[in-house]
């Protein structure tokens, strides 16, 4: 049976963005285009979906994301391709593409896709803002990835943040530990939870990532990465943390820190929220990916990147009572006009040109009706134009905030609107 447009809604697990939330979004990534710009990043954007093999190779085929939740579909073309869950491949598959000088630093915000439970601050269409880094393994890169991510989060307001890192050190030190942590699990099979019993020696490492009991009861006992890296991926890591400590900035060495991705190399990280509840306090987070260049079919390439979820950032926000949209969305002016002759249109147009926020009304509605939709715009100042002022070349300039008429409305020659309304806005 076919619904009748009324009965349309948002799919579920997505949700719209409108009103006062606009704004905080438009703040939101605002702030970080402003800082990834301080940092030398520029904006890149791909399409939404991909060969299916960008991100089977990319986070692994035998993912929970990749097994599970990623949109797979065949096109007319017969073409097998995902809808993206995540950004850093797509952005690699670029770099792969076209080949741009480096070291290459982009910076992106864009919605991704999974099919998983919706829940507060996770959605089947979320929204996410990153960074990545290709073409150099030098540690002060890792230190100033994390940096911006760290100074992103304090400019939102955000101050319950900690940082927990790791290093996954290289295929050599890594295949080392992954053979310690094969037998560890081997023996102790029984009592890792009934996912993991089932899949554990596909992917060891995504039992370290398990918050079930039986599966960080097995871990703890075991081997950890750390003890088991090689000098040069010690030394790297080393030089990691210690420049964040130059920085200020603080950092907790977690072992169990895996992500959730084949392509991570060396530096993990991610950041917590103590504001939202433990088991969704994750806000970002990413790591070095020094072979996911050569994996997607290009020359092995460095990279280093992290991403933000802005629906999580946004709860964070809520969570510790964080006010305000890192944006001013209220008009300068508001032009009510009661000519009949639409003298709105000209006078907004020549405000807006002069670099002005303006509203106004429409419909030919009332003076009365006008001056309610100028209050509730938030407007300073309100222009007012009627008859008389039609008549003797005139407008009226009134302050909407302060009190007596006779102290805050005065009139000026049309011709000189436009700079006494400078002048105002300038000093309110």
């Amino acid at each position: 049976m076919n619904e009748s447009p009324s009965q349309f809604r948002a799919p579920v697990g997505t949700h719209d963005v409108l009103g006062r939330q606009s704004a905080l979004w438009e703040g939101l990534i605002g702030t970080f285009a402003t800082l990834a710009y301080r940092y030398g990043f520029s904006l890149v954007i791909t399409p939404l979906f991909e060969d299916v093999g960008v991100f089977n190779r990319g986070i692994g085929e035998t993912s929970e994301v990749a097994s599970k939740e990623m949109y797979v579909f065949t096109d007319r073309g017969d073409r097998t391709l995902a809808l993206r869950p995540e950004g850093t491949a797509s952005v690699v598959r670029a770099f792969v593409q076209h080949q741009p000088p480096t070291p290459w630093k982009a910076w992106y915000v864009t919605p991704a896709f999974r099919y998983e439970r919706p829940q507060a601050g996770r959605y089947r269409q979320h929204h996410q803002l990153g960074v990545e880094v290709l073409g150099t393994d030098d540690p002060a890169v890792d230190v100033e990835v994390i940096a911006l991510a760290w100074r992103f989060y304090a400019a939102i307001g955000l101050q319950r943040v900690r940082l927990l890192i790791n290093s996954m050190g290289h295929d050599e030190c890594r295949g080392r530990y992954v053979a310690l942590l094969v037998t560890h699990l081997g023996e102790h099979e029984a009592l890792l939870c009934d996912e993991h019993r089932q899949t554990w020696s596909a992917n060891p490492l995504r039992v370290l990532d398990c918050k079930r009991p039986g599966c960080r009861a097995v871990t703890e006992s075991g081997p950890m990465l750390p003890d088991h890296l090689c000098d040069d991926c010690r030394a790297h890591f080393d030089r990691v943390v210690d420049g964040l400590e130059r920085l200020g900035i603080q950092s907790t060495l977690t072992p169990r820190l895996v992500r959730g991705f084949d392509y991570y190399t060396r530096t993990t990280f991610e950041f917590v929220a103590d504001a939202l509840d433990g088991a969704q306090n994750a806000i970002g987070g990413g790591g070095r990916y020094d072979k996911l260049a050569e994996q997607l079919g290009g020359p092995a390439t460095s990279g280093i990147g992290f991403g933000s979820g802005i629906e999580r950032l946004l709860l964070a926000r809520e969570a510790e009572g964080v006010d305000g949209s890192l944006v001013n969305r209220t008009p300068d002016v508001f032009v009510v006009d009661t000519t009949g002759t639409d003298a709105a249109t000209l006078y907004a147009d020549q405000l807006r040109v002069a670099g002005l926020s303006v509203q106004r009304a429409y419909d030919n509605r009332s003076m009365k009706a006008q001056m309610k939709v100028a209050d509730r715009s938030g407007a300073r100042f309100a222009v007012l134009v009627g008859p008389t002022e039609l008549a003797s070349s005139q407008v009226t300039i009134r302050d909407l905030r302060s009190g007596e008429v006779s102290q805050t409305q005065r009139s000026v020659a049309r011709d000189e609107l436009v700079s006494v309304m400078l002048d105002l806005v300038t000093k309110k």
